[in-house]
Order: structure tokens, then C-alpha cells, then sequence
């Protein structure tokens, strides 16, 4: 028995024996960084240090005020989120393909039917699915006859009319102030996109805070500016015809009507017959309703920066979204302005300072974002939020949402320069879109998604404004596939 457990003891030893050598020929075959990988625990986080894994050791973290090349947590970030944004950016350049067929085969003949059966209660999210997988980057070339040379002025907003026909654009100047136009949408037929920008540009020291399109004489035949004041200058809300910026216009009209006010944050016209020429202004704690022919106001005391503003299209009610997360409407047929705020006919909770509103064509829903970056759709008749839509990132900007219901989607630009595209039906994120330029507080996108961009001939697809640079996402293969024509042609 003693031998035994001797030889059992050596059988043992050198089985250990084994295990180190083994251990050992893995330990010097690795590379350094491999072996701290493989071999150790991840590095600790240690005060004032920070770790780069690449070079394997730790580094110092300085102050950034006495340092030329400081080395900050902040600067730290933003490489850490441009390498993102470069990684997602390469992986967009082959974007990926959602099938269908893996929905609905099976072996199976009863489960392939039960399988067919579901596919078609999804097949509506999934086809939008694949198309927004399959939207890829195109650069426009915006055409002017009168500029040769290329735009240099980033832009600050593009806001599309109801046809998305033309496109109102602010551009930052680069020694101070805007300036503002229509940008119109030409030729757009099988795989042609073109892009005219209108000669007779405006400038302007003071800055743009909002826009809408209004119709006036007829639908889309005007626009209004809310403008800034600056030093002894008030702010103003500016009525202009659309037909000021034809390039195929000599005669320039005037301006249509000027209303001073304090600053406003936004804007909205009311297309209801029961409140023709009407418009509203939101400005700090005070909502302002006019009359855009007689210049009659109506003004109610909120309480609250009123951000974000929409007027219902079947009655005249409007509704607005404030700093202090509140969102109410007004019923333009009731007079009555007291201070116990009774003429706030419905009222909503979102938590958060509100940046957008949009309501849905049954007018029974209402979408609202806010600046803890939250996106909720609102029931209104039980004044409810029934819908959460995740992933949206803003702390402090002021972002808008962009709907279209039919195709079913929604989209919002984050603080974080991603452009999200969701399911408007089950809030799924569809896909999520890089900037083509690093993020940063002034490069943030400006998008326009339209079923139809140029008007009735046109294309689906979103455009994206970015720094100087225009974009053009189809959703779907005709433009690639008239690009590949016009190529071999």
C-alpha cells in the first residue's frame, strides 16, 4: 500500500509538473498584453490615473488649465466616442440586410403556417425594418447659379414644407449672425436627386430660435421667424412670403408683417378654418396668439417657458409643451385668460423641460421629448403615457422629433450627433445612424424624413444637414440602382 501511494503521489507530482510547464509555454508564447488579459485580473481604477490598455500601463490624469497637452477624463471621452463614431461609420458603409424568409421557413408544414400567420401581423414593421437597415449615405451637391464656390456656413436648421418640396434653411455665419433661404428639390426621378439653393439669400445679426412654414394665401406661401433680440433691438416674430427667396421672381415683395416681442422659443400656425390667419409664440411664461391680418393678440400667463408648440388640425386647439415638463393645450374658442390657468384644457406631466410636441393624425395621441432625453407617446383622452421610446440622449439641447406616419416612423437627432430611427407601432429601435462629422455642440444634425422628398414625383428617404454638408439616406434601391445606370451609361 505504500508504494502505491508513492507511485500515486508521483503519478500526481507529475501531472503538476505538467500543468506548470504547460502553464508556463502559454504564459511566454502570449504576447504582454495578452497575458494580463488572459492570466489576470482587469487593472484597477486607481485615483488620478487612468489606464490605457493598448500600451498596457497607467497613465496620469492632469488638470487641464496649467498643462499645454493635458491629459483629462473629458478628453478621454470624446476619443473614446469618436473611435465609436468611426467604427459605426465604417460598419455603414455595408449596411445590413434584414431578411424575411428566416420568418416564415420551418420543416414543419403546421408550424411553417402558424409561422406565415405571424409573419403577416409583422410584416408591416418588418419590410420598414429592412428598408431603414438598407438606407446608405449619399453626399448632395447643393447647386446655386450665382455661388460657385461651395458653402462654408454650417447649418443651424432645415425645416421642409408639407410637400417637402422646399426646404428652409439657417446657416451660422462665420462672422457672426445667419443667414436664411428655401432650398427647392428638382428632377427627382428614378435615381436623380438635385438640389437648387435660392439666390437671394437674407442675413441676419440676430439669432433664428424657431421657424414654421404658415399658409397664408395658399398652403405653404409664407414663413415665420422668430428672431432674437440683441442689445437695444427687440425680438420679433417675422411673417415672410416664401415667393421672397424665388430665384425665378425679379419682383421682391415686401415683408408681409413684423410683431415685436420678447424672445420667443417657438412657433406654430393654426391651419383651422375656425382660426384662419392665427399664430402662437412661445416666450417665458407667456403664450401669445395672433392674428396675422389684424394683428389681434391674446395672451396667456403659463408660468413656464413654453419650448414647444402644435396646433390640432380638426379643432383650434393648441397645444404646448414647457421648461417646467408640463404640456397643456388651449382651446382658442374659449375667452376665457384668468390666472387660475382654467382654460388649460388638457394637462400632461413629462417629467422634464419639453423640446418637441407632435400629435398624431387622430389627433388621440401626442409624442413629446424631453431633456433627460425621454420620448413618450401621451393618450390623450385618458391622459396617459401608453409608449416609451428608449435610446433618444439629450441632457440640455434643444432638439425636435420628426413623424411620418406613413411609413410608420419616428426620428429623433440626439445630443450625441446619432440620428434614431424607431417603430412607431412597438417602439422598437430600428437602426442608429453616425454623424458623417465628429459630434460636437455645434455639429449637431439637422434631418427632414419624407415619404415623398420633392413632391409628388419624389423620392423617399431622409436628408441630413450636417456642418456644411447636405446628405441624402434613400429608403429604397432605386436611387443606388439609377446611380449604377447613370455610371454605366
Amino acid at each position: 500500500k505504500a508504494e502505491m501511494k508513492r507511485e500515486d503521489r508521483g503519478d500526481s507530482g507529475r501531472r503538476h509538473i505538467h500543468r506548470r510547464s504547460d502553464w508556463r509555454r502559454r504564459f511566454h508564447s502570449t504576447d504582454r498584453n495578452q497575458r494580463f488579459s488572459d492570466f489576470f485580473f482587469p487593472p484597477a481604477e486607481l485615483p488620478g490615473f487612468y489606464f490605457d490598455p493598448e500600451k498596457n500601463r497607467y497613465f496620469r490624469l492632469l488638470p487641464g488649465h496649467n498643462n499645454c497637452n493635458p491629459l483629462t477624463r473629458e478628453m478621454l471621452k470624446v476619443k473614446e466616442q469618436e473611435r465609436k463614431r468611426s467604427q459605426m461609420l465604417a460598419e455603414d458603409e455595408h449596411p445590413r440586410k434584414v431578411s424575411l424568409d428566416c420568418f416564415c421557413e420551418s420543416s414543419n408544414l403546421a408550424v411553417s403556417r402558424l409561422l406565415q400567420q405571424a409573419c403577416k401581423s409583422r410584416s408591416c414593421g418588418l419590410v420598414h425594418e429592412v428598408k431603414v437597415s438598407e438606407m446608405k449615405r449619399h453626399k448632395l451637391e447643393v447647386q446655386s447659379s450665382e455661388s460657385s464656390s461651395p458653402n462654408t456656413d454650417n447649418f443651424c436648421l432645415i425645416v421642409a414644407d408639407s410637400a417637402c418640396e422646399r426646404v428652409f434653411t439657417v446657416n451660422d455665419v462665420s462672422h457672426g449672425g445667419c443667414k436664411y433661404g428655401i432650398m427647392n428639390f428638382r428632377g427627382c426621378t428614378k435615381g436623380s436627386l438635385s438640389v437648387e439653393m435660392c439666390d437671394n439669400l437674407y442675413f441676419t445679426n440676430r439669432k433664428v430660435n424657431s421657424v414654421c412654414w404658415a399658409s397664408v394665401t395658399h398652403s405653404d406661401s409664407h414663413v415665420l421667424l422668430c428672431l432674437v433680440g440683441i442689445s437695444q433691438t427687440p425680438g420679433c416674430v417675422s411673417l415672410l412670403p416664401a415667393s421672397l427667396f424665388s430665384n425665378s421672381n425679379p419682383d421682391q415683395p415686401g415683408m408681409l408683417c413684423s410683431f415685436k416681442i420678447s424672445t420667443a422659443w417657438s412657433c406654430a400656425w393654426c391651419l383651422n378654418p375656425q382660426a384662419d390667419n392665427t399664430f402662437s409664440t412661445g416666450l417665458s411664461r407667456h403664450v401669445i396668439v395672433t392674428d396675422a391680418v389684424s394683428g389681434r393678440r391674446q395672451m396667456y400667463s403659463t408660468g413656464s417657458d413654453v419650448l414647444a408648440q402644435q396646433f390640432a388640425h380638426r379643432d383650434p386647439v393648441l397645444f404646448n409643451g414647457c421648461r417646467s415638463g408640463e404640456i397643456f393645450s388651449i382651446d382658442l374658442r374659449q375667452r376665457g385668460r384668468g390666472r387660475d390657468q382654467s382654460w388649460k384644457a388638457c394637462r400632461l406631466h413629462q417629467g422634464s423641460a419639453v423640446t418637441s410636441i407632435r400629435l398624431l393624425q387622430d389627433e388621440n395621441y401626442l409624442l413629446a421629448a424631453d431633456m433627460l432625453g425621454k420620448i413618450k407617446l401621451w393618450d390623450i383622452r385618458v391622459r396617459q403615457s401608453v409608449m416609451q421610446y428608449e435610446g433618444h440622449h439629450n441632457e440640455y439641447a434643444y432638439l425636435p422629433l420628426h413623424l411620418n406616419e406613413q411609413e410608420g416612423l419616428l426620428l429623433a437627432v440626439g445630443q450625441d450627433c446619432y440620428t434614431r430611427l424607431w417603430s412607431l407601432r412597438d417602439g422598437h429601435l430600428l437602426r442608429t445612424i453616425p454623424s458623417p462629422h465628429p459630434g460636437g455642440k455645434n455639429s449637431i444634425p439637422n434631418v427632414v424624413f419624407s415619404s415623398q422628398l420633392g413632391g409628388r414625383n419624389g423620392l423617399p428617404g431622409l436628408l441630413m444637414a450636417v456642418c456644411h454638408d447636405l446628405y441624402y439616406y434613400p429608403y429604397n434601391s432605386d436611387y443606388q440602382e439609377g446611380l449604377a445606370s447613370e455610371a454605366q451609361g
